[in-house]
Formats: structure tokens, C-alpha cells, sequence
């Protein structure tokens, strides 16, 4: 068999315990985080955005000057020592924001753009469902991990809860270092096991200064942006809305909410391994940008749904449809990225994306805190979320097929 699927299912793996395991579960804690430490909420979610800002330069700076394998190592001991440590913090917000700097530069080491790097250098002719059969890694893992917060939480508390959950993160290691290769070459193989190497292979990479005058990448990371922003809210304050939703009078309130909240994630979760290989398969048929265009609005138009969520009521449509466009969203940035600059530029372009998408995964979550403490209520901010993910398509459909330099 190609060494490249033997890679493929390392980086499976591997981008699970990177990634799926630690971002989809954390929201988990919050409302433990405000019971108690007495934070608002505001202040709970704005961690991530803080750090972001404050690890920008890790993505254009380093990623493009290590091996992606290298970044996969160190990136996962950040996060795991983030876990520690918010395993054992006090109540002070600014050791708790600190600790989302050390979680921030782990996840842009060890996250999307070296897993997606080393895909991209294995595949070319099956690009696409060899990236979604990575992303379902995340969802696998993640929706595993969904599935172990609550009863370690239950058994031990939240804080050795965290502390078990960072420890996980570093099973990553030995695949790392015994399997995944960053490129077919170490192996003496061309990308797909093919005789010859394509002529991609021997193209520059685009500089920054290319990158950043070109309009049609400037519209991708709009959309990305937009996209992923919409997604991030309802991510980390899915726990939240459920919360506000529940009546106040129901028994075992918290175990309802946390009961609720482990199934719409591991739901999510499941849901979006279908969306991930369907949607890689589609795109390496169909034109990208509208395979794009479609998974974007997709996404926007399930927002709604979370809203009609009462708990105890378990969140089966909004859980599915939500999890199966979230899935291709997130995969199909790299490979519209790979095809507009080619894979060798691929480094520099997600470099300058992934920040991005992170300051608005991050910052969305915020504002939308900020709009619910106006608002009284999710209503309202979720529909201002909402439009904003109908952006995100049709700033995809708006992509040139190919711009003229």
C-alpha cells in the first residue's frame, strides 16, 4: 500500500489529539469556570481571543521555517501543559487568560496547517479525500472526548478532569515520531505513488507580498473568516444557549445541562465525519468553490436551530445538520487554498488564514457575550451571527475561477 495512506491514518490521529480532543471539550468547563470563580461570561470566552491576538506572529513566522512533525511535538506539549495548569489555577482571570496563550501556541503549531501541509505533500490527484479522511479524526476523537468529560467530571471534578484530558493530548508522540513523514520524498515516493513527480512540486511558492495583492485571496479569507467565526460562537456558547433556554425550575439542572451538552457535541461530531468525506470526495469531482459556496450557506442556515433547543430536549436536527456542514467547512479551506496558489505556497497562505479564522473563531464568541449581556437574551446575537455566516458564501461564490496576475 502507499506509504501516503499510512500516513494519512497517523495524521488521523494525530490532528484528533491535537485538535478535536482539546477545542471541542474546553467549552465543557465554562460553566463550571463561572460557578466557581463568579467570572462573567465575557470574560470566560475572551481568553482565546486575547491569546490569539498575542500569537499571531507564530503562524507567518515559524510554521513555514520547521517541519510540520516538529510542530506537531512541541505543539502538543503546549496544550498539554495548558491543561495542567488550568487544572490547578486559583480564581484570577489573568492566569486563566495566560494559560490560554500557552493553549493558543499550541494549537497553531500542532493544529490544522501542519497536518494540513503534510496531506497536501502526499496528495494530489486524491487530495481531497485524503483530507477529509484526516478531518475525521477530529471528529472521532473529539466526539470520544465528548463522551469522557462529563463522567470524569462527575467521578473526580472539573479540575482533574482538565488535568486527564491534557495528559491524553500527548498520545499523539509516538505516531508523530514513528510514522507521519512530511513529505514522499523522505520515503523515495512522488505524491499519490505516482512514477514521476507533478509539476507542482517544482513551483515556487508564492511570496507574502504575492499572496496578500491577489483580491481572490483576500475574498477567501473573508469567507473563511465569516464562516468560521459563525461556527466558533456556536461552538463555545452552545453550553450557554442551552443554559438560558432550560427552565429554571427543572430538577438536577446541571446534569440535564451537562447531559444535553454531551450529546449535541459528540452529535456534532459524528455528524461531521460524514460531511468531511462526502464533501472531500465531492471536490475532487466538482468545482471547489461551488462545493464551497453550498457547504457555507449550509452552515449559516442551521444557526436558527440552535435557538428552538429546550433542554432537557435533545438536539437531534440542529445536532446533525449543524455537525455535517461545520465538517466540510473547515476542510475545504486548505485545498481552495491549495488550488488557488498551488500546495508550495500552502504554508505561507495558511499562515495568514489560520490566524484569521482564529481571531474571528475567538473574537465572534465575544461579541456575542457582549451582545448578550445587552440583549438579555441569545436571540438577537444569534441572528446577527447567522447573516454573518451568509456572508461567508457569498464571498466563496464571488471567487474568481482564475485571476489574472
Amino acid at each position: 500500500m502507499f506509504y501516503g495512506w499510512w500516513v494519512v491514518a497517523a495524521a488521523f490521529v494525530t490532528f484528533g489529539l491535537s485538535v478535536g480532543l482539546p477545542y471541542y471539550n474546553v467549552p465543557f468547563f465554562y460553566d463550571y469556570f463561572e460557578a466557581a470563580y463568579h467570572w462573567r461570561r465575557v470574560d470566560i470566552t475572551r481568553g482565546f481571543f486575547y491569546a490569539t491576538l498575542l500569537t499571531l506572529w507564530v503562524g507567518p513566522v515559524l510554521i513555514p521555517r520547521f517541519s510540520p512533525r516538529k510542530l506537531i511535538l512541541a505543539g502538543t506539549a503546549l496544550t498539554c501543559t495548558a491543561f495542567l495548569w488550568w487544572g490547578i489555577m486559583g480564581p484570577s482571570i489573568w492566569v486563566y487568560w495566560g494559560i490560554w496563550v500557552i493553549y493558543a501556541t499550541g494549537y497553531f503549531l500542532s493544529g490544522p496547517i501542519p497536518h494540513q501541509i503534510i496531506i497536501s505533500n502526499w496528495f494530489r490527484k486524491n487530495r481531497g479525500k485524503a483530507m477529509g479522511v484526516l478531518y475525521v479524526g477530529i471528529g472521532v476523537v473529539g466526539s470520544l472526548g465528548a463522551r469522557l468529560v462529563r463522567p470524569l467530571t462527575e467521578s473526580l471534578d472539573f479540575h482533574k478532569a482538565l488535568m486527564v484530558l491534557g495528559g491524553l493530548v500527548l498520545l499523539a508522540w509516538p505516531l508523530a515520531l514513528l510514522v507521519l513523514r512530511d513529505r514522499p520524498a523522505e520515503k523515495g515516493l512522488y505524491p499519490d505513488g505516482a512514477a514521476t513527480p507533478p509539476a507542482e512540486i517544482s513551483a515556487q511558492p508564492c511570496s507574502y507580498r504575492y499572496l496578500t495583492s491577489r483580491y481572490s485571496f483576500w475574498l477567501l479569507v473573508v469567507g473563511s473568516m465569516c464562516s468560521i467565526g459563525s461556527i466558533g460562537a456556536v461552538n463555545f456558547l452552545m453550553k450557554f444557549v442551552f443554559k438560558g433556554n432550560m427552565d429554571p425550575h427543572l430538577g438536577n439542572a446541571q446534569g440535564v445541562l451537562d447531559s444535553t451538552w454531551e450529546f449535541a457535541q459528540a452529535a456534532i461530531l459524528l455528524s461531521s465525519i460524514g460531511g468531511r468525506l462526502l464533501i472531500g470526495g465531492l471536490s475532487d469531482q466538482f468545482a471547489k468553490k461551488w462545493v464551497m459556496t453550498v457547504s457555507y450557506f449550509l452552515s449559516a442556515i442551521t444557526i436558527p436551530l440552535l435557538l428552538a433547543v429546550h433542554p432537557p430536549a435533545h438536539p437531534w436536527l440542529f445536532a446533525i445538520l449543524f455537525g455535517f456542514a461545520m465538517g466540510a467547512d473547515y476542510m475545504l479551506i486548505p485545498l481552495m487554498a491549495a488550488e488557488q496558489f498551488g500546495v508550495n505556497s500552502l504554508p505561507r497562505a495558511m499562515a495568514i488564514i489560520l490566524p484569521a479564522n482564529t481571531i474571528s473563531q475567538t473574537g465572534f464568541p465575544v461579541l456575542t457575550s457582549l451582545l448578550q449581556e445587552h440583549f438579555r437574551s441569545y436571540t438577537t446575537p444569534m441572528y446577527i451571527v447567522f447573516m454573518v455566516g451568509i456572508l461567508s458564501g457569498v464571498s466563496i461564490a464571488l471567487l474568481p475561477r482564475k485571476e489574472k496576475d
